[in-house]
């Protein structure tokens, strides 16, 4: 009797144990398909944008005491973002359209914001961790004319693709998310590119006098960090840095942008966009240039 539940105390253990370990396996099984399942829902194509409408106006009669010139502006903006992923390799692609005009009374209409700008970044997978072989293509300019009043004087300086910059280089990616890289291109290509008209009496935008075009090579750094600063609230850092080996080096241009979104509900936003250049090629000091408003926002 005492030999049949020793036996059977054997066994039941045996049981315990083989159905411990089963237990054990099956939950490391679920664990491992939840996490697979868990990367694969940011692999694919992933898609997001946003578009804002800013109106401002005032307006004051010929009686009102407290000074002030009637006026009129409004800004569009198109922010899209199309990337694409997979367990080793990435795509980025990134859209901005932005133009913008003011009309203050008595005086012709001037635009304030002008621009076209498009970047793709791909990049292979460097063995572990958030490194990736890069290569990279950005591409900017404007769609409308730009003046330069002086003394009363107004004179054409730009046009649409005049001036138009595209870099183009490989290198290597620091990706820990969509909302956070660092791309660094040691040999990358820069062409300017301007009409003649422009080029005719002088350099343009670093395009030499009679030419249409400048060839750069040099080093490109480029970063992006979006963070959410609370609730309904996103700020986004753009920032593009080039040093031309060929010419001053150590004059590096400078291209910073920053888009702050507050969301007031699904369609109404106050929008803050500041974007500060440095470019001795262009002009010899800070390019600065900040629109704020109140408008539509549609997010896509």
């Amino acid at each position: 009797m005492k030999k049949l539940i020793l036996g059977a105390s054997i066994l039941l253990s045996s049981l315990n144990l083989i159905a411990q370990t089963n237990e054990k396996e099956l939950l490391e099984k679920s664990a491992k398909a939840s996490e697979k399942a868990l990367d694969t829902t940011a692999l694919g194509w992933k898609k997001a944008g946003n578009f804002t409408f800013l109106f401002n106006q005032a307006s004051f009669n010929n009686e009102w005491l407290g000074g002030g010139t009637s006026n009129m502006a409004g800004n569009f903006g198109l922010n899209y973002d199309f990337n694409y992923n997979t367990s080793t390799s990435v795509w980025d692609n990134k859209i901005i359209l932005a133009y913008g005009i003011t009309k203050l009374k008595d005086q012709p209409t001037t635009k304030s914001d002008d621009r076209i700008e498009f970047t793709s970044l791909y990049g292979k997978k460097a063995g572990q961790g958030y490194w990736y072989y890069s290569g990279f293509l950005n591409f900017k300019t404007q769609m409308d004319s730009g003046f330069l009043v002086n003394s009363g004087v107004k004179t054409k300086i730009s046009h649409f693709f005049s001036p138009a910059y595209l870099q183009v280089g490989p290198g290597m990616l620091w990706k820990r998310s969509d909302n956070l890289k660092v791309n660094i291109a040691p040999s990358t290509s820069r062409l300017i590119f301007v009409n003649d008209q422009f080029s005719q009496f002088g350099s343009s935008f670093g395009v030499e006098q009679g030419k249409t075009s400048r060839f750069e090579f040099g080093a490109a750094l480029n970063a992006y960090y979006k963070l959410n600063l609370m609730e309904n609230i996103s700020m986004e850092n753009i920032l593009n840095l080039y040093s031309n080996y060929l010419e001053k080096p150590q004059n590096v241009d400078v291209d910073y942008q920053m888009n702050l979104v507050m969301n007031v509900n699904k369609y109404i936003s106050a929008n803050l966009s500041m974007q500060a250049i440095y470019d001795d090629n262009a002009i010899k000091a800070v390019q600065v240039r900040e629109i704020f408003g109140l408008g539509f926002n549609y997010g896509f």
